[in-house]
């Protein structure tokens, strides 16, 4: 791999890990484009670091909260009399609780099936298929009109079917972003909220699969360091803006808008394969 191509792969991380069109499909299909047969994990997980580094970028004073919250957790319970009250009146802590429970489901379903998982990577059938199922959840929240609930309204039950779903983008061409999303609008969460916890929520999960990752044989690579570092630096900065649009696209109800590429994409992916 050449910086030329690493900052393709870079860019394409970069577009894909938050606009709803799912970045393990791509990366799928451009390592086949580019003849990379066999996965660099090494740099994969690099281009992953470059996108968590645009999540924390971004929710960087949500996150200073939560954490905040999370070290005054004794004094805030005493103060609010009990967990349990101050689960009910404290946003930042019922955010961090929802956080946890919707990562427990998300890591259950990525250690149990990350062998098959991995095996799928292979597949660009896999990959058109899943786009296509992707596009239609995207397609289906065209529909949702209500304002949804806040923080203060959103269940434990509700961070645990995302969760679930978070996990089950291990897939690849399951947008996990988009899935996500999808979900918490389905479930009733209000926009501005259902794209924040999604991103959120990412967090564990692409930082649990960076110490998965990081113990796996297949880590040695041939890339040269500063074709890794071009790669995950425009990983990081195409990372950033796409997430700055996707928030806006989400607040506006147009993640439906994303569904007809998701299923071209599906389409013509599923076409070469079954013809190739």
């Amino acid at each position: 791999m050449n910086t030329i191509e690493a900052i393709i792969l870079g860019t394409v991380q970069g577009l894909t890990e938050f606009l709803p069109v799912s970045s393990s499909g791509h990366l799928v299909l451009f390592q086949n484009l580019f003849g990379l047969k066999e996965p660099e994990l090494l740099f994969d997980i690099c281009l992953h670091v470059g996108t968590l580094l645009a999540v924390i970028i971004v929710f960087y004073r949500e996150i200073l909260e939560i954490l905040t919250a999370l070290i005054q957790l004794p004094r805030r319970m005493r103060s609010a009399g009990g967990l349990l009250r101050l689960f009910q009146v404290d946003p930042d802590i019922r955010m961090a609780l929802l956080i946890v429970i919707g990562s427990v489901p998300t890591a259950i379903i990525g250690l149990l099936f990350k062998k098959i998982t991995d095996q799928l990577f292979g597949s660009t059938a896999i990959v058109g298929c899943m786009l296509i199922v992707t596009g239609t959840l995207l397609w289906m929240t065209r529909r949702i009109r209500t304002q949804g609930r806040p923080v203060a309204r959103t269940t434990l039950k509700d961070a645990c079917l995302i969760g679930i779903v978070q996990g089950l983008a291990i897939l690849p061409g399951i947008s996990r972003s988009g899935s996500t999303i999808a979900t918490a609008l389905f479930l009733g969460v209000e926009r501005k909220l259902a794209g924040r916890y999604s991103f959120l929520l990412s967090i564990p999960a692409i930082v649990g699969a960076l110490v998965l990752g990081l113990d796996a044989p297949e880590l040695a690579t041939r890339i040269p360091l500063a074709t890794i570092i071009a790669g995950s630096l425009v990983s990081a900065a195409v990372g950033w803006l796409a997430l700055v649009i996707l928030l806006r696209v989400v607040d506006r109800g147009q993640l439906h808008r994303f569904a007809p590429y998701c299923w071209l994409v599906g389409l013509v992916t599923l076409a070469i394969a079954l013809t190739g």
